[in-house]
């Protein structure tokens, strides 16, 4: 690399200042596009010095022209050359370490190898920051590879770590798979684009000068014919320097400085291009054919011509181009041999399967291929899995004792196929494979699976039915029962599943098939609880969390589900119990991010929030990212607004705007428009509090229980609008979700479905101009189950009730204790609300008549904690001039003089709780 770079100095700021915000806590992605030999490598070398600099880690790995043959590679790369400090963090990571030499983590689990390898990545990068990572060459990534990328830049979000990919755009054909990664992600916030263009014939002309001496004649000639591509005019800078004619064409320039080289390194040049970008040296020299000393000769000639470097235990060409106009030029038979003896002597599969299809050796190419697809399998690779169990199974036919082969029959390799498609997000190609196979009941119970997946349920009901039907053994009957109930349990012959389940249990524990036990188990829970028999339903998900299935997804699904039903019958200290031990075995496995990693994480932070623990609930919110780009994020990203609402953050608008995209999704819709309306409440517009209710309520069935919360919000906008069109409808809407359920059957519903139902019935006697105390009273003592929060809004309404009786003193005294609570909590708006409301019934005790806003309150906690303006314009998100202005607001209503006199007036008057 030389010393200076030349002309890129507003590229590389760019990339500097993404690595900046990285290393103040805002994670970011760089994709780094050019055409060949334009410099992106050379740039991307810049950005490592800098970093490591900066005291960042650096991670630095290279994609292979072989594509998904190799899958991780740039990540198993960049493992591999890692500092110690990183190399060390792989250890509390193990499914980052069966990606290196001498690994293994054992069979893959149930189809989140993936995930989990996703998440431990993750995990690591967490544990290590500040990180730079860089992949290089992604126009030849294998697909679990852009996976990873995609995965990466969706959800780094407040890590300290920067990610930056090169690629080259002129070999972005228009089928190109990496097109459609490049345009999703260059649509998100986090990703910066940068494209390297020719350099200007000026700078061009600068950096040739670096290059060394050379006269005004040689200087023009490069400038003029390198074309703005500075690898182009290194080549021709060393051809010049060697004294060698300038042949027209970069390829024909590049074999020009081959050509000079003795005949043993032209041959052990040419093996090596037929290994790839880079290749190991006792590979190179079995290959070549030479002794040893005759090897090294040719290598020290190679490597002092600046063809290969030396990296690690082997040598790489120095750039891409070199060796792909080496491979070009070997005649037909010549590629072909080499392949061989490279296919003769390589231990990877993939490899192998590669060289044996280049040496035109099938039935070399059918074993390798089948055992790599084991092989990536094995490393959460399902996408490369499934296309080289396809590469087999086309070549099946074409060889002699092709099972013998494969180690495996075509049927089990079909079905192999099958599943790891499915497993990379492609249902419907696996629902095509299972489809041609023979009809067994193991591939009808997936192929039901797959099809209640894709949301048909008459396909799904139909396949599970004949895998009952032809189950051969216990195991698999107990399987087909279960699955078969599943796809019966929100159909019109739901009332089939308690049967089927019964004869699945009874199946399944007569023959230790415990996955199908547990999911038998969630099943019927699922049924009885949509039936009234929460009681039943406990018991039935403890009995199923109670039992390790060996597969994890199971296992997380029965934990939620017994934490979520703890929840929802206000047994909170339980449901955090469960819930911690959920949120942990997703944590330690690596699927955090995982379907039910997820949902565990955010009912975690609905336990921290009803139980009035709100910083550890916001610390949880902290990681549901606002930046969101897929509808699963928006799901989740939704559930931080219950803290941030609640706590009037400006992080609420921010959060909204990148929602409203996915208000076209229903559970997006009730999720984010219910807090919208809450929030837009109390920033004093009811009618847009009003409109978010009616959306959210649009995406519900008649009876769900969700209806409650929403109907209490919309009948407290009415009151606020004075209006009572549509409250009748509301509160019918209500009753019936109160009583009724989904469907339409009584339900009995928990602890806060009640205190919701009740709320509902006092807000609407409100907007009747009616304050019934003692209901009231009984909405209070419904929430306190537990629901700090609402027990404190509750008591708020309840003692305007109270003063409207000329119930004065148990007024002031609910009003008390909802401000204690809200000051606890910090709920400024509610703050806000109550010290409003204090203000005009002369509450307070002596509290100064000027009462303070939620802001200023916030404003004058930091001040008694001794912050300065400048402290708090930081600590609050606003200009410090605003602050100047609070504090000048504070001074005057407290009549004090000074900050210390504020601190202790505060302190007097209680404003500080």
């Amino acid at each position: 690399m030389n010393g200076l770079l030349v002309g890129r100095s507003a590229e590389l700021s760019k990339l500097v200042r993404v690595l900046e915000s990285a290393a103040d806590g805002t994670a970011g992605v760089a994709l780094v596009g050019g055409d060949a030999g334009i410099g992106k490598t050379r740039l991307a070398g810049e950005l490592v010095a800098e970093a490591r600099e900066r005291g960042f880690h650096v991670m630095v790995g290279q994609c292979a022209e072989l594509g998904d043959a190799l899958p991780y590679l740039p990540l198993a790369d960049a493992l591999r050359g890692a500092e110690p400090a990183v190399r060390e963090a792989v250890a509390a990571h193990p499914m980052l370490g069966q990606l290196l030499p001498g690994h293994d983590t054992g069979a893959p689990s149930a189809g989140l190898t993936q995930q989990r390898l996703f998440g431990s990545l993750l995990g690591l990068l967490s544990d290590v920051q500040p990180v730079l990572f860089v992949i290089e060459d992604l126009h030849w990534a294998d697909r679990s590879t852009r996976d990873l990328l995609v995965f990466l830049s969706r959800m780094l979000q407040s890590e300290r770590v920067c990610v930056v990919g090169t690629y080259r755009t002129d070999d972005l054909h228009r089928r190109h798979p990496l097109r459609a990664v490049l345009a999703e992600l260059k649509r998100l916030p986090s990703v910066t684009n940068v494209e390297l263009g020719p350099l200007e014939s000026g700078e061009m002309s600068d950096y040739v000068t670096t290059l060394g001496e050379v006269d005004a004649q040689e200087l023009g000639l490069i400038v003029s014919r390198a074309g703005g591509n500075p690898f182009y005019a290194e080549e021709l800078f060393a051809a010049m320097s060697e004294g060698d004619s300038l042949p027209d064409g970069l390829a024909s320039l590049l074999l020009s400085r081959v050509e000079v080289l003795s005949e043993a390194g032209q041959r052990v040049l040419r093996a090596a291009a037929v290994a790839g970008r880079r290749v190991e040296d006792e590979l190179l020299r079995e290959v070549s054919g030479l002794p040893l000393a005759e090897f090294e000769e040719a290598v020290r000639e190679i490597v002092s011509r600046g063809l290969l470097k030396v990296q690690g235990y082997g040598y790489a060409f120095r750039h891409a181009l070199l060796q792909e106009a080496v491979y070009t030029d070997l005649l037909p038979g010549e590629r072909t041999r080499l392949h061989a003896d490279f296919a003769r002597l390589l231990t990877s599969s993939a490899e192998l399967a590669h060289h044996h299809l280049a040496s035109h050796d099938l039935a070399g190419a059918l074993a390798a291929s089948a055992q790599a697809g084991r092989e990536a399998e094995r490393l959460g690779a399902p996408a490369e899995a499934h296309n080289h169990y396809d590469q087999a199974l086309g070549l099946w036919d074409r060889v002699e004792g092709a099972e013998e082969l494969a180690g495996e029959s075509r049927a089990a390799l079909a079905f192999r196929s099958a599943v790891a498609a499915a497993d990379s997000g492609d249902n419907h190609r696996a629902v095509t494979r299972l489809r041609a196979l023979p009809p067994t009941s193991e591939v009808d119970e997936r192929l039901a699976y797959y099809l209640f997946e894709t949301n048909d349920p008459p396909g799904a009901i139909a396949a599970a039915e004949r895998a009952v039907e032809s189950a051969e053994d216990a195991p698999s009957l107990a399987r087909a029962l279960a699955t078969q109930a599943r796809t019966l349990l929100w159909g019109p012959r739901h009332h089939e599943v308690e049967p089927l389940t019964a004869r699945a249990l009874e199946t399944a524990r007569a023959s230790g098939a415990v996955d199908a036990e547990v999911g038998a188990l969630l099943t019927l829970a699922s049924y009885v609880e949509n039936r009234g028999d929460v009681a039943r339903a406990h018991s039935l998900v403890e009995s199923a969390s109670a039992r390790e299935t060996g597969v994890l997804a199971m296992d997380l699904r029965a934990r939620f589900h017994h934490a979520r039903i703890h929840y929802e019958q206000g047994m909170l200290a339980q449901a955090a119990e469960v819930a911690d031990a959920g949120v942990k075995l997703a944590v330690d496995t690596g699927l955090n991010w995982s379907t039910y990693g997820t949902d565990l994480r955010f009912l975690r932070l609905l336990i921290h929030y009803v139980a009035g623990e709100w910083d550890a609930a916001e610390a949880v919110a902290a990681g549901f990212g606002a930046r969101v780009g897929t509808l699963s994020e928006a799901i989740l990203s939704s559930f931080a607004l219950f803290i941030e609402v609640g706590r009037g953050l400006p992080a609420v608008e921010a959060r909204l705007e990148w929602l409203r995209p996915f208000w076209h999704d229903a559970l997006a819709t009730y999720m984010s428009r219910g807090m919208a309306a809450e929030h837009a409440l109390w920033n004093g517009d009811p009618a847009a509090a009003l409109d978010h209710v009616h959306a959210a309520l649009a995406t519900l069935d008649e009876g769900e229980s969700g209806t409650l919360r929403l109907a209490a919000v919309g009948l407290s906008a009415m009151t606020e609008l004075g209006t009572t069109e549509g409250a009748d409808d509301l509160l019918a809407r209500a009753r019936f979700a109160a009583t009724r359920g989904p469907t339409g059957e009584f339900v009995q519903l928990g602890p806060e479905g009640q205190a919701w139902a009740l709320r509902v019935e006092a807000e609407w006697l409100r907007l009747q101009g009616r304050l019934d105390v003692e209901l009231w009273r009984k909405v209070v003592a419904a929430f306190d189950f537990g629901f700090v929060y609402e027990v404190a809004r509750t008591r708020w309404r309840l003692a305007e009730a109270l003063l409207a009786a000329g119930e004065r003193e148990e007024a002031q005294e609910q009003w008390s204790l909802a401000k204690e609570a809200a000051g606890r909590l910090r709920a400024a708006p509610l703050e806000a609300a109550l010290l409003e409301f204090g203000r005009r019934a002369r509450f307070g005790g002596g509290q100064p008549e000027g009462a303070l806003t939620a802001r200023e309150v916030e404003v004058l906690r930091l001040v008694a904690e001794g912050l300065t303006n400048r402290e708090i314009a930081g600590r609050l998100f606003i200009a410090q001039k605003t602050v100047s202005v609070h504090v000048s607001n504070i001074l005057g209503k407290l009549d004090v003089a000074t900050r210390t006199q504020a601190a202790a007036a505060a302190r007097t008057h209680n404003l500080l709780s």
